[in-house]
């Protein structure tokens, strides 16, 4: 499956709505509590939200390249998991920023902070790995065991100050609206990035998988 695009300008494309999705974050109305900080706590929400989606996109997508058999499946799922990794490692700093700006200081204790800072080390050398076995059927299937695991520990996942759902308990309609175009600008990004690893990967095809 080749895509009728460029890397080029895949790469133009995601650099625009990076800079879109900074812009919509600096659109959020701030409150009493947090101010400013608030912008920087929604951009970090969003950013981590593309990197489950993603992630569980890729586990998805894995399944039905294992059922199916299809390399472009295979492959999408390979290009679905870096992308989730690389929004799931800049999440971390942004994470930290976070806690300094809102609690003056790092909560390494906090679950929030744990489980999420285990799994971007697991994937960074699960996603290593694959890349170097480059065995279709075996990084689709790692993809939808990853993905599986990160869902049930972020939903069984305690917290201790951080706030369970800080956009869904606001009663700020607009603070929600920008939230959710905070996030779709956020999954695009995502969609691009991942067609960006699409056509980096295309060429050199996982072992192990029919064509199709």
């Amino acid at each position: 499956m080749h895509l009728p695009i460029s890397k080029r300008s895949l790469g133009i494309t995601l650099v625009g709505f990076f800079c879109l999705t900074v812009a919509i974050a600096f659109l959020t109305p701030l409150e009493r509590t947090l101010g400013v900080n608030l912008r920087l706590v929604y951009l970090h929400g969003a950013w981590v939200w593309a990197g489950i989606v993603t992630f569980s996109a890729a586990g998805i997508v894995g399944l039905a390249a294992m059922l199916f058999r299809k390399t472009a499946l295979h492959t999408w799922s390979r290009s679905l998991g870096w992308t989730g990794l690389c929004f799931w490692i800049s999440s971390l700093p942004m994470s930290l920023a976070v806690m300094q700006v809102n609690w003056n200081g790092f909560y390494f204790d906090e679950p929030r902070w744990k489980i999420p800072f285990t799994f971007a080390i697991i994937g960074i050398l699960l996603q290593a790995g694959l890349f170097l076995v480059n065995t279709a059927w075996f990084t689709s299937l790692a993809n939808l065991f990853f993905g599986s695991a990160l869902l049930f520990n972020l939903v069984k996942m305690d917290s201790v100050l951080h706030p369970a759902s800080p956009v869904f308990t606001s009663e700020s309609a607009g603070i929600k609206l920008i939230f959710i175009l905070l996030l779709a600008s956020t999954l695009i990004m995502g969609a691009v990035l991942s067609a960006f690893w699409m056509i980096s990967f295309r060429d050199k095809a996982p072992t192990g998988a029919k064509e199709g």
